[in-house]
């Protein structure tokens, strides 16, 4: 009798070789999408990114921060007319608050200069630890890991994670993958997600990816 072949892609590790390799081959440039000019700009954006697109935050931030691009001057600025600038990204009366109340806290406690610790930015009004990550990646270069619903979608349908929610499918994402890897894929991720591998558009089968992990629909 022939031995059996093991299959290609039978092992998470083996998937996430193939994940890294192919997406960083499609992406080898990572530009964070939400347009941004600080530390500061960018975690207002994040925060307004809150289930909302990011090409409709970049059409809602120039005039947000015309009229305010510091945590001094947002501070000074009514609750009620950074909520009028932002009604189109949702949310905006408690994003509207949110803003308002981070920039007053970075001005009194931080000195006008965005925390540098996850602990520190977790504190701060509407910010969580997907949002503290991504300011922390992408501002300060420090190794994260941010997992939203995209890319937790993707890492179940990869088989890269069982995790029932973003806490647990980010610790095994930063188990399967080195850390010097981890601020440039989840970017990566997001490309690939949005643009090919999308919630309606792939039914977990039909992508150059899943199609290699998943040939057959049905598969587990």
């Amino acid at each position: 009798m022939v031995p059996m072949r093991p299959k290609p892609f039978a092992t998470r590790e083996a998937r996430a070789a193939h994940v890294d390799r192919t997406l960083e081959g499609m992406y080898p440039r990572t530009p964070i999408p939400l347009a941004h000019r600080d530390a500061f700009t960018l975690l207002v954006s994040v925060v307004l990114s809150a289930q909302c697109t990011y090409k409709r935050v970049n059409q809602v931030t120039p005039a947000l921060f015309a009229m305010a691009d510091t945590p001094e001057r947002m501070a000074g600025v009514a609750v009620e007319d950074i909520q009028r600038v932002i009604r189109p990204c949702g949310l905006s009366p408690q994003k509207a608050r949110s803003i308002s109340g981070l920039s007053k806290i970075i001005s009194e406690r931080h000195g006008g200069a965005v925390p540098r610790t996850f602990g520190e930015l977790e504190e701060l009004p509407g910010v969580g630890h997907k949002t503290a990550s991504v300011v922390m990646s992408q501002a300060f270069n420090v190794a994260a890991f941010p997992v939203d619903t995209h890319i937790h979608r993707l890492a179940r349908r990869w088989r890269l994670s069982r995790g029932r929610n973003v806490e647990e499918t980010e610790r095994d994402l930063k188990a399967l993958f080195p850390e010097s890897r981890w601020n440039k894929l989840h970017l990566r991720m997001i490309y690939f997600g949005r643009e090919h591998c999308t919630a309606r558009g792939c039914d977990g089968h039909t992508c150059m990816i899943c199609s290699c992990f998943n040939p057959a629909r049905g598969s587990s």
